[in-house]
């Protein structure tokens, strides 16, 4: 994989996981958590990542982990996103924090390995790629806690009458 990326702007923070996504995949992680409050600016309605990440999914016992305070603008800004997940709801959890947490949700990429992406600075894009065993080691505590208080949210079907 090529050289890591720095993130000095919007772009640059959806490069960032472009190379994220692409650098987890093809060391076969098993797991990669993903932490937004809205997911407004990832790449995920990006074709060619969703290709990759059906390919990875189609390997045993992977698993995608989506945490965020709301997903109530992911059908509009990453349609394709939402229609994609249908056919891989056994792989892909999606979970919200209770209100309380919900103002202090980071913004952070990190798979099961060494690999993390954080968003430091919203306002400025600044943000830093880790591969660090400790730092997505430490990310990884923090949402597992963050997920133990979380409940799923959304749904593939919109129950109602």
């Amino acid at each position: 994989m090529n050289e890591v990326p720095k993130i000095e702007s919007r772009a640059g923070f959806a490069a960032a996981l472009r190379w994220a996504f692409g650098h987890a995949i093809e060391r076969q992680a098993r797991c990669i958590t993903c932490v937004d409050p809205t997911f407004a600016e990832w790449p995920l309605d990006d074709a060619a990542l969703l290709s990759r990440l059906t390919g990875w999914l189609r390997l045993p016992k992977r698993r995608l982990v989506l945490l965020a305070a709301s997903f109530d603008e992911m059908p509009r800004r990453h349609a394709r996103f939402t229609a994609w997940r249908v056919d891989w709801t056994h792989a892909i959890e999606a979970s919200s924090p209770p209100d309380e947490l919900k103002p202090e949700l980071p913004a952070v990429f990190v798979d099961d390995a060494d690999l993390s992406v954080e968003l430091v600075d919203a306002v400025h894009w600044r943000g830093r790629v880790e591969l660090d065993r400790h730092s997505a080691e430490l990310w990884r505590e923090r949402v597992d806690a963050l997920l133990q208080r979380s409940e799923p949210a959304f749904p593939v079907n919109a129950l109602g009458l």
